[in-house]
Order: structure tokens, then sequence, then C-alpha cells
């Protein structure tokens, strides 16, 4: 029995039950020859003759009847165990475990965490922060929210709309350099008036490094970091202009906007989840309420 496959045990039952190949088809939703076809599979398995096919239907043998004994009320069960799991799903308790960057969790996200939890106290939230995608497949995390023109195919989920990103620098930065905003402000697009705090290697994918390396001489760049939120807070400290999400950055008072979002810069935002999770109750109402959440807020457009 150790390398029965369980499946085929639910034709045999069928089977027994019905007395007829074609009764257990009719119950299985299935075509007659998938319930002979898995039938024969679990007599070679087990080594012995289940049924004695006679014109009038199958009858078991004295081998079918034992395991048949051996299975009585296993169905059953295995029904009440589906109906009792669904019905502690469809209550929204449970835990849930979301994955994010820091960048969203910070700019985006813990506002609406919060206003969820409120609304469904007997969920646990589990938030996991991560700059790369979780493998949603060994359930690492059940729901991903995620900046990307192009999640994994493997994921299901909606796009959300687009995250901008723009110049910035310190008021204190520009004043060092004898510019004030509101008269200088055609100064303020000479990209080699600064220094820049830049992305390191690590992200070296985005839009933001591809345009420093585009317009940005080495000379200038004088602070990297592995982090847009250290990036923008090495900006807000007067290290040099940045190329900053909007998010992060546009309702500093410190910063200033350089020149308006490039929309070349633009990243989706996806809310995703593994395809075998999209009816649990849990991820289904947190998925629609998240995406409701940000098409509300100002920093996602489109």
């Amino acid at each position: 029995m150790q390398e029965t496959d369980w499946d085929d045990l639910k034709y045999f039952l069928a089977v027994s039950q019905s007395g007829s190949l074609a009764g257990a088809a009719r119950a299985l939703h299935v075509n007659h020859s998938t319930v002979l076809r898995r039938l024969a599979r679990l007599e070679e398995v087990l080594g012995t003759l289940l049924f004695e096919r006679h014109p009038t239907g199958y009858a078991m043998t004295a081998a079918g009847e034992a395991l048949a004994h051996r299975l009585a009320g296993v169905g059953e069960q295995i029904d009440a165990a589906q109906r009792q799991l669904s019905g502690l799903d469809s209550q929204l308790s449970g835990p849930l475990r979301v994955t994010t960057t820091d960048t969203l969790l910070r700019g985006l996200l813990m506002p609406l965490l919060a206003e969820f939890r409120a609304a469904h106290p007997r969920i646990q939230l589990q938030i996991v922060v991560n700059n790369s995608f979780l493998s949603l497949n060994r359930r690492e995390a059940d729901v991903a929210i995620r900046p990307a023109n192009a999640p994994p195919e493997y994921l299901a989920g909606r796009r959300v709309g687009r995250l901008q990103t723009a110049p910035y620098a310190s008021r204190r930065y520009l004043q060092q350099l004898g510019l004030q905003p509101e008269a200088d402000s055609a100064l303020l697009s000479d990209w080699l008036a600064f220094d820049w705090v830049v992305p390191d290697d690590a992200l070296s994918h985005l839009a933001q490094a591809r345009w420093i390396r585009d317009h940005i001489p080495e000379q200038h760049r004088a602070v990297s970091a592995d982090s847009l939120v250290a990036m923008t807070e090495a900006v807000r400290h007067g290290m040099g202009a940045g190329m900053l999400l909007c998010l992060l950055a546009g309702e500093d008072p410190e910063l200033v906007r350089l020149a308006p979002a490039d929309g070349g810069m633009d990243t989706d935002l996806w809310v995703l989840t593994h395809p075998d999770l999209r009816h649990s109750a849990r991820v289904r109402v947190f998925g629609d309420f998240l995406y409701a959440g940000l098409r509300r807020g100002k920093w996602v457009v489109g």
C-alpha cells in the first residue's frame, strides 16, 4: 500500500459503490476509459485482482472486499475534512504571510496593512521584507507586493499601476551650491552641476541605474547605496542629488524635485500570489483590499 496512489483508491471506491465502470465514471465526472485505466493500475501495484468482470457488471473478489472494508468511511472523512477546512478559510482567520520590499513597506503599505488588520483581526499577518522574489512555489509567502515590469510568469495577480521616479536634491545641498529652487529652475536641470547619490551594483537592473550610466560621469557619482530607502536618506542629508522614487521623496519638505518624473523610469506595481492560492478566502480578500487601497493613493498612477 505504500506505493499506492490515493487517487486510484478513489476510483476503486467509486466502482465498488456503483458496481459498474459506467456508474463510477458518472460519479467522478470522468470517462469510462479513465476509470478502467486507474483500476488496472491499482491492481497492478497491489499485485492482486480486485474485481471479477461479469456481463452484468463488476463483482469484488475477496481481496477487493478486504480492501473495501479497510477503506470504509475514508471518503466521508475526506469530504468532512475538506468542508471543515473550507469553513475555516471562509471565516477569514489564520496566518497570512506577505512579502514586500523595504521601499514599499515604508512608503505605501504599512498604513494599509494596519487598516486591514483592524478590519480582519482574526487574520495573523506575517510580514517578510525581502528585496528579491521569495519562492511562492515553496510557500515562503502567500502574497507578494512587488515593483516589477516583468513579474514571474508562474505567479498570478493584478497590476495595480505605476510607480514614478524623478530627480531630487535637498534644499540644504542646493543652498550650498548657491542655487535657489524658485529662482534658478533652469540651472536645476544641469545634471553635471551636482554630485549624485546612485544605485550600487546590487541595483544595477533598475531604470535609475541605467539613467545614471547614460547621463552622469563617474567623477560625479559621489555616494552609492544598495537600497532606494538609503539613497533617499543620503539625498535628504545633502550628499548629492538622486533619482528617487516619488513615493519616498515627494512629501519630504527637505527635498526639492529638480525636474518632472521621467516616464521611462516608471515601474509597474503588482499584487501576486501562487495560482493555487487564488481561491483562498484570506488571499482573495487581502488582494482585493490592497488593490483598492493602493489605487486610492496618490503615488500609484495609471
